[in-house]
């Protein structure tokens, strides 16, 4: 068999993804939501493509790191409420507000080289988005951007979100924001030690794309060996809440889940919630 059939063998197949888009310039691969009409609310549908997308981007021989970014207005204003969240009863109580082929737990554990993946965010970052942003590698802020754990104001658990948060930086400051659900600012993250950097606005692609090129400078092996290392510090810093999420109260069939999700939908305040 030649080298040329070898590379064949392993080189993925091109990706047709309809809200994610994927492009390698320079040794760095360019990952970005492309919803921007609905400020890259995520579907199942775009979980699917973000999986595909990482999968890819391990095993794509011509990107050493990557950075993940939203088109438009923001990164992504969180799920998709009228797809994920006010799905059909028998839906939520046969596998809740996500769908198995959709649970985004191990995006940034199901890899084989572990190359680095920054995020780079701007304008909104809300509920899962949270998540998605904060497991990158690096984090890359405008300023401005506006961040909210909005688990807690729909009725949700947001104690991933929680435990995230405290893994990267100010235990205080998850325990308040977790809680209240109150919005904060790229700026306030930087200085509570959530993120790497907070950007004059408009520039935050810049700066990761600066990181990205620093990183291209070291010797890739090494870098994977750091990346794989962190993020099995942060799967178990994750690892106690998602065990103890599994057991509690199926918060997305309660009544306040769905007036709450409900309220967001038609655009109105949600009604005095009932604990039930």
């Amino acid at each position: 068999m030649s080298a040329e059939d070898k590379a064949v063998i392993y080189r993925p197949k091109p990706l047709e993804l309809e809200f994610v888009k994927y492009r390698v310039q320079d040794g760095i691969a360019y990952i970005m939501l492309n919803r921007p009409e609905k400020l890259n609310a995520i579907s199942d549908q775009v979980i699917i493509e973000i999986r595909r997308a990482f999968q890819y981007f391990d095993l794509d021989r011509d990107a050493l790191v990557a950075i993940f970014h939203g088109a438009g207005r923001a990164f992504t204003s969180g799920a998709d409420v009228r797809q994920r969240q006010l799905r059909p009863r028998e839906e939520l109580e046969s596998f809740g507000p996500a769908a198995p082929e959709t649970r985004r737990r191990d995006l940034f554990f199901d890899f084989v080289n572990w190359k680095p993946i920054i995020s780079a965010v701007h304008g909104y970052v809300m509920g899962m988005g949270v998540g998605l942003c904060l497991g990158c590698d690096l984090v890359v802020a405008a300023a401005s951007t506006k961040f909210q754990i909005t688990e807690v104001s729909r009725g949700l658990n947001g104690s991933t979100l929680w435990a995230l948060l405290r893994f990267r930086g100010d235990g205080g400051f998850a325990d308040e924001v977790g809680l209240t659900g109150r919005v904060f600012t790229g700026e306030e993250a930087v200085q509570r030690g959530v993120i790497t950097r907070a950007t004059p606005d408009g520039e935050h692609l810049k700066v990761a794309e600066e990181f990205a090129r620093q990183i291209l400078k070291n010797p890739p092996l090494a870098v994977r060996a750091g990346v794989r290392t962190r993020r099995m510090y942060m799967l178990e810093a994750q690892r106690l809440s998602f065990t103890l999420v599994e057991p509690s109260p199926a918060l997305h069939l309660t009544h306040d889940f769905h007036e709450a999700a409900k309220a967001f939908v038609e655009k109105r305040p949600p009604p005095k919630f009932e604990g039930r």
